[in-house]
């Protein structure tokens, strides 16, 4: 079965599985009014709601090979650079060493304030020098996402729309039709293609019902519905051409001519408006975009323009419309306009941006829709420790530790947006014993990058 037939038989599995569940099917037992009350099971024993995050495979090298591509980078960056070792050992000395600078620093720093000396522009040239000068954005690139229909690739939405319309365009020949439905959803502005997909269900409609009537086996090119709604739309051609049609020259006119005979081998017309009825666009899922980053490189935070539903020049304009309007009303302000100020903020924000620190300084970050809940971040952390059976805890810096309660609030809901910092507590272990402790897994602190 080709990829496009998977698409469209996986939608029409997961339509009969909500039809199913609308009609009962899948409510449960009930229980008479008066019967004895059931226990309602705890939290602990309640049963796994999400499905654990599962990072892109990588191919795994052995031993040998790994050993000889580390003496081969080492070889050709000798003169350049030193080799930067992501072995454990090194990766735990390396944070260790940030922290004890941080700390240090902050102490000189809070040293400087109560000898009340004029200091100010060596502490800030101190901690310049101190992260290193590095301007790169290591906190985030872009956003990033997966298409399992088409292959395993990672990348930004924009390459991925060309994929896309490359990928359905290669298919077109094997399933003109069901293909063509999906063309005309992603490869057009959405008014169009559902305008389109209107107009064509109600051509082929009417030749089921009517497939002896002239006036429905033909489509006059000219017609001013078909030539705005139809003939200049990505994929609309190729779908009549399944269904049967051909172009004709009728008194020096172009026509669309419907014979049975035309049809695409193994597809009928009810089959195609069927298509035309589920087809969607393709969907991409959201790639976590895993980060491992020693505390220096975990101070800056830039987001992209992607993280925005609007583009920088607008929120450029609403924010200056904003703090003008703040300025003027400063002191009339009550809690409620406070709290409706800080939701129309929040609220321009697609993705979330959460990093986790360890108590052995390392930080890991991924990417969310702002709408995912607390409970996937839960279960992305959990698929990146190297025992996945620890159990640990999160405490958000703001508003403390995460609890059973707080798994069902989208991360909107708990203000975890654009970007936020939870911390990682490891429940039965010792605190003096947690900052020795590796965590994540060995091809996660291949990630780690250099400075």
């Amino acid at each position: 079965m080709s990829k496009i037939k998977k698409f469209f038989s996986r939608k029409k599995e997961e339509a009969a599985a909500f039809k199913l569940k609308l009609t009962g099917s899948g409510m449960g037992t009930g229980h008479k009014l008066n019967s004895p009350k059931q226990e309602t099971p705890s939290s602990s024993s309640r049963q796994k709601k999400y499905e654990a995050y599962v990072p892109p495979k990588r191919n795994e090298i052995s031993n040998e090979a790994r050993a000889a591509a580390s003496a081969a980078l080492a070889r050709i960056d000798k003169k350049t650079s030193r080799e930067f070792n992501t072995s454990l050992s090194a990766v735990k000395a390396q944070a260790k060493r940030e922290l004890e600078a941080e700390r240090r620093q902050k102490e000189e720093a809070e040293s400087r304030q109560k000898e009340e000396a004029v200091g100010t522009a060596s502490s800030i040239s101190t901690s310049t020098s101190a992260s290193g000068g590095d301007t790169r954005n290591l906190a985030c690139e872009g956003v990033f996402f997966r298409c399992p229909l088409i292959s395993e690739e990672i990348l930004p939405k924009s390459a991925w729309k060309a994929r896309i319309k490359e990928f359905l365009y290669q298919q077109l020949e094997a399933d003109r039709g069901l293909t063509a439905c999906l063309i005309i959803h992603n490869c057009n502005v959405k008014e169009k293609a559902d305008e389109c997909i209107a107009t064509l269900i109600r051509y082929l409609e009417n030749l089921i019902k009517n497939p002896e009537e002239e006036k429905f086996c033909k489509i006059r090119m000219s017609n001013k519905i078909f030539s705005e709604k139809v003939r200049y739309v990505e994929g609309a051609l190729d779908v009549l051409q399944a269904a049967g049609f051909t172009e004709v020259q009728i008194d020096d006119e172009p026509f669309l001519l419907w014979t049975k005979e035309q049809t695409e081998k193994d597809l009928d017309l009810p089959t195609l408006v069927e298509a035309l009825k589920n087809s969607e666009t393709i969907p991409l899922e959201l790639d976590r975009n895993i980060k491992v980053l020693l505390p220096s490189q975990a101070r800056r935070v830039v987001l992209p323009d992607e993280f925005y539903r609007l583009a920088p020049e607008e929120i450029k304009k609403e924010q200056q419309l904003r703090s003008e309007a703040i300025a003027q009303s400063q002191m009339l302000r009550t809690k409620a306009m406070r709290e409706r100020e800080e939701q129309r903020n929040l609220r321009m924000y697609r993705y979330a941006l959460i990093r986790v620190k360890f108590p052995n300084g390392l930080f890991i970050q991924g990417t969310f829709y702002v709408y995912e809940k607390i409970a996937d971040v839960f279960e992305f952390v959990q698929s990146c420790l190297a025992d996945e059976s620890l159990d640990f805890s999160l405490v958000a810096t703001s508003d403390g530790k995460l609890g059973e309660e707080d798994l069902e609030k989208t991360l909107i809901d708990y203000k975890l947006i654009p970007n936020s910092l939870l911390l990682f507590s490891a429940n039965e272990v010792p605190a003096p014993a947690q900052a020795d402790m590796n965590y994540l897994k060995e091809d996660l602190l291949m990630l780690v990058q250099a400075m």
